[in-house]
């Protein structure tokens, strides 16, 4: 990887702390920047994106006086998905300037342009997306100097089927034109499908159908599965396509901490081991400790062994509070 974006100062210093690729850039963006985080941000981040004209007024003077190049956040108002809460191009949506609020005199001193509208989607999404926003706002990259176009995260590029091929002509035809260079962000893919969260069935329970009550709460261990809405896969035991039927909960005071509705090979019972899939991106960034919930060990598998890397107690809940 050549870099890192940030979402504010704590991200950038574990991405100064942490990554240290050839040439590594370390940028950053947020909707509207914590006014007492930015002359710290200043000596952490490379690269700083605005969200708005007011915040480019705010702090212009110091971004440009440090020598940081910056890119503003634009609305290509194109929604490409069904989750609203996952669309920056949903009505009333807080991300970037839409074309209607463009003024290209306000904003001398910008080097890039970028915009971020995907989640979990392939290339002709992004295509969709990125000619809508040269279409738009194309006139302005030479008028403004532009340098850099940012398109964002939200690529699927790991997932098998995705465009390669397309993606690539399709940036090298952006270069061609208009003599910038394209930024991608596939944060997601870069550890798609990868982690397990082990966890154990602590009593069956049966109302209208089996329901499994387990020690992982999808309220406190991997929240996604209620924003997205998202199932994540069970890696054991066996899933199939007929068998026995089980609703996997957790063990909060909040009714709708359910996981999904899954059909095993065979009857579960108490104490068996439940593994999910794919929970090393948002379950361990928006973790938390409702209810006291303990928050999961990290474990570390070569293949053959496991170490224990990090272990939660008491005290992490108590800390937080």
């Amino acid at each position: 990887m050549c870099g890192t974006t940030s979402s504010g100062l704590y991200e950038a210093l574990l991405a100064k702390k942490y990554f240290h690729g050839d040439n590594s850039e370390i940028h950053v963006f947020s909707p509207a920047y914590l006014p007492h985080h930015f002359d710290e941000l200043l000596d952490t981040a490379d690269h700083f994106v605005v969200n708005s004209a007011t915040e480019w007024a705010r702090y212009k003077a110091q971004l440009l006086s440090r020598g940081k190049s910056v890119s503003l956040r634009i609305n290509p108002e194109l929604s490409t998905q069904t989750h609203t809460i996952y669309d920056p191009c949903a009505p009333k949506s807080r991300f970037g300037v839409k074309l209607s609020d463009f003024d290209p005199s306000i904003f001398e001193g910008i080097t890039g342009l970028h915009f971020h509208t995907l989640c979990e989607q392939g290339f002709d999404a992004l295509k969709a997306t990125a000619d809508k926003f040269l279409s738009d706002f194309g006139k302005f990259i030479v008028l403004l100097g532009i340098k850099t176009l940012n398109f964002g995260g939200g690529h699927h590029i790991t997932k098998d089927g995705y465009d390669i091929d397309g993606l690539t002509a399709y940036i090298k035809s952006v270069r061609a034109e208009y003599g910038v260079d394209v930024y991608l962000e596939p944060g997601e893919a870069v550890a798609l499908n990868s982690g397990y969260l082990v966890s154990t069935v602590l009593e069956l329970f049966h109302n209208d159908g089996e329901i499994a009550i387990l020690d992982t709460s999808a309220a406190c261990h991997a929240p996604d599965i209620i924003e997205m809405p998202y199932t994540p896969p069970v890696i054991y035991p066996t899933v199939a396509d007929k068998g026995y039927e089980y609703r996997l909960a957790g063990n909060t005071c909040l009714a709708g901490d359910i996981i999904g509705d899954y059909v095993f090979d065979t009857p579960l019972s108490a104490r068996n081991r439940i593994v999910f899939g794919d929970m090393a991106i948002y379950s361990m960034v928006k973790n938390n400790t409702f209810n006291g919930v303990p928050l999961p060990d990290i474990l570390l598998w070569d293949g053959e062994r496991v170490t224990v890397a990090k272990e939660f107690g008491f005290v992490d809940f108590e800390g937080r509070l």
